[in-house]
């Protein structure tokens, strides 16, 4: 055995080698990792022996601008400074101390601090009414029962941050801004920002302050400005500082920080991922005491991108104006007993490209008093923070009935030769006998259009029936979405399954209705703009957008482009889509428009509507120009305008302004004015 074992073992030199071998890897290891101590790391752990302080700083890249489609600045940065609070040096035995300095200081001005406790502000300190969720979120943090009391909050919270023997005003003042900080989830990684925009007196009062208030940093930082503050404050849209359900969607980009604004509402929300900017990052060594050792640059700063929008500034300044005109002028001429036309809402669109050039709402506000009192915007008469054009379904009316023309024609239901002979009452059915506002007689798919004969759309709705006419409309973008980048809504499509959703049925009385675009119907201002863009350019449907073009933020370089795509082809031929545009036609030159547009320079294709909605009539009004070669479309809706004829001078301005240079008269070659 002891012969056998010896056979195997391995020669002196094999063994000696490898046992070199070994000291070597072991030795390059160490000397991998000394050199990482002395050299790689040597300031970070040269900071640790003498108790100096390592830490990674942001340094915040200016958001993007947002400019119009002639790169008009819309919305644009502003410098300025904000008081944050860094965890890694605000001592917490010193915090409330430091709290309460700083608001006597900013007390001084009419500069205000975080506070987002649910709590009034002043004695009784009850809660916030209309903040039950807020309150919820109180009660859960602080682990007391869902019917603790705002008193059982407030005790709870004294003891928490250790606020005893300060007035009950000093305590309701610190633990607003530490639970804002709790909130917030306030640590190394999340600085949090106390006061916003302080300006430079007060910033400089706070630097002079060091000594006194470790942790207390006064930033510099970017704040959104309106050119124009009342200028399309719903397609604009704002930031905000980042809620936990926003933390939740961006902190795995690792690109925030809990502390940072992003877009709330509007393109500020839906062009996030192009207006955020790249922060920089830089490495920062102080001595214990705080002194500045030094600073080394991680990643420089890239600022965000230059959203550039499809809406035309001016145009917009236009349709806001228009609208809230045509509302006063239908006001002016009220008589005895009629109501006040209230509300509305302007869509006008490029008809080749689905882009939006103007987007306006009445009665709508100013971004400076949404920031100032939201409070008082947010109840003001009329709703002028719901976005009407976009989200708004009304009943189409009349403007309804071009489709239905469309259709019948394409499936034969009636030729551009036949008539349908209106008598005013419609008697098909024994149990309903809807009527005609006239005694029309006999009228073709034109002469129907420019008189918006009910009689007539009425049996060419009943050919048609119910599943046809929804099939095509869906192609022509009605009850369908259109794409656009912001939240708008689908719009209702009468029928059989919109009925059976209510818990009700359908009956061919329904249809003839939905064929004069009453029933269940209801469309958004932007659904219809869309529906007459496909009617104008002969079938093809467009996504909807704001979106133009995204630039490098010097707009020097272009990033991103061609947001324009085809949703979907119209199978209808062109030939019934020309006998179409030929009785809207005859709507402005010798029908319901004629007043407006029958001497107009330019040929302009529409369609008037009065369309009944709970407690009102509204007036409706589509239109497209030039009629040869249609380039943008123009939707109207007033609520309680009473007949779409009323609202025909609204698009006269638009089309006023959109066509014509002061003082220039139109030549066809000017048309286009458009960017490519």
């Amino acid at each position: 055995m002891y012969q056998s074992f010896y056979q195997h073992k391995k020669p002196f030199w094999v063994r000696y080698t490898a046992l070199i071998v070994v000291l070597a890897v072991v030795m390059c290891v160490f000397s991998v990792r000394l050199g990482e101590l002395q050299v790689v790391n040597a300031d970070y752990y040269k900071a640790q022996g003498d108790n100096s302080s390592v830490r990674t700083l942001t340094v915040p890249a200016a958001r993007g601008e947002i400019v119009d489609r002639y790169g008009r600045v819309l919305v644009y940065n502003r410098d300025g400074f904000n008081i944050v609070f860094d965890a890694a040096t605000l001592p917490n035995s010193k915090a409330n101390g430091i709290i309460l300095k700083l608001i006597k200081l900013l007390k001084k001005t009419d500069i205000k601090w975080t506070d987002t406790l649910p709590l009034e502000a002043e004695a009784p300190y009850s809660f916030v009414a209309d903040k039950q969720t807020e309150i919820t979120a109180l009660r859960n943090a602080l682990s007391l029962a869902r019917y603790a009391t705002a008193e059982n909050c407030f005790d709870a919270m004294v003891e928490k941050y250790s606020l005893e023997g300060l007035s009950e005003e000093e305590q309701r003042l610190i633990m607003g801004v530490r639970y804002a900080m709790d909130s917030s989830d306030f640590s190394t990684a999340n600085p949090f920002t106390f006061a916003e925009d302080i300006g430079d007196s007060l910033a400089q009062t706070v630097q002079e302050y060091y000594t006194e208030l470790p942790g207390v940093n006064v930033e510099k930082a970017n704040f959104r400005e309106y050119t124009d503050p009342e200028l399309a404050p719903h397609v604009l849209g704002y930031t905000g500082l980042m809620s936990a359900t926003d933390w939740e969607k961006y902190k795995d980009t690792g690109e925030y920080r809990y502390s940072d604004k992003v877009g709330k509402a509007g393109i500020e929300f839906a062009a996030e991922e192009y207006l955020k900017g790249v922060d920089g990052r830089y490495t920062v060594i102080q001595n214990a005491d705080g002194t500045l050792k030094s600073t080394e640059r991680v990643r420089e700063a890239v600022p965000g991108s230059t959203v550039q929008l499809t809406i035309d500034a001016n145009l917009q300044k236009v349709s806001q104006n228009a609208l809230k005109n045509g509302i006063n002028r239908i006001n002016s001429n009220l008589k005895d007993g009629q109501s006040y036309a209230t509300s509305g809402a302007v869509v006008v669109t490029d008809v080749n490209t689905g882009e939006i050039l103007a987007s306006a709402n009445y009665p709508s506000y100013s971004m400076t008093d949404y920031f100032e009192d939201y409070k008082a915007v947010e109840t003001a008469t009329g709703q002028p923070l719901f976005d009407r054009a976009l989200n708004g379904q009304y009943p189409p009316g009349s403007t309804f009935k071009p489709a239905v023309a469309l259709i019948g024609l394409h499936l034969n239901k009636i030729s551009t030769l036949d008539t349908i002979r209106c008598t005013h009452t419609y008697d098909r059915f024994e149990d309903y006998k809807p009527t005609c506002l006239g005694w029309h007689g006999s009228l073709n798919v034109t002469s129907a259009l420019a008189k918006s004969c009910n009689f007539f759309f009425y049996e060419l709705g009943f050919r048609v029936g119910i599943s046809d006419l929804n099939k095509y409309c869906r192609q022509l973008g009605l009850g369908v979405s259109t794409q656009v980048e912001l939240p708008s809504s689908n719009g209702i499509l009468a029928g059989k399954e919109q009925r059976e959703s209510m818990g009700s049925y359908w009956t061919q009385g329904d249809t003839v209705q939905a064929a004069i675009g009453q029933s269940d119907n209801a469309f958004t201002p932007l659904q219809l703009a869309m529906y007459t863009s496909t009617l104008a350019n002969g079938g093809t449907r467009y996504n909807a957008h704001f979106i133009k073009s995204v630039y490098n933020y010097s707009m020097t370089e272009i990033q991103k482009n061609n947001f324009s795509y085809e949703l979907s082809k119209v199978d209808i031929p062109s030939a019934s889509f020309d006998a179409v545009k030929a009785g809207m036609l005859q709507v402005t030159e010798d029908g319901t428009a004629s007043a407006t547009f029958s001497n107009y320079p330019i040929r302009v294709g529409g369609k008037t509507g009065t369309a009944d909605a709970p407690g009102k009539t509204n007036a409706m009004f589509v239109a497209f120009a030039p009629y040869t070669m249609p380039e943008i479309a123009v939707s109207i809706v007033i609520e309680n305008g009473g007949h779409g004829s009323a609202v025909a001078p609204v698009a006269k301005e638009i089309f006023d302004a959109y066509f014509f240079n002061a003082d220039e008269p139109y030549s066809s070659s000017e048309t286009d004015k458009l960017l490519p």
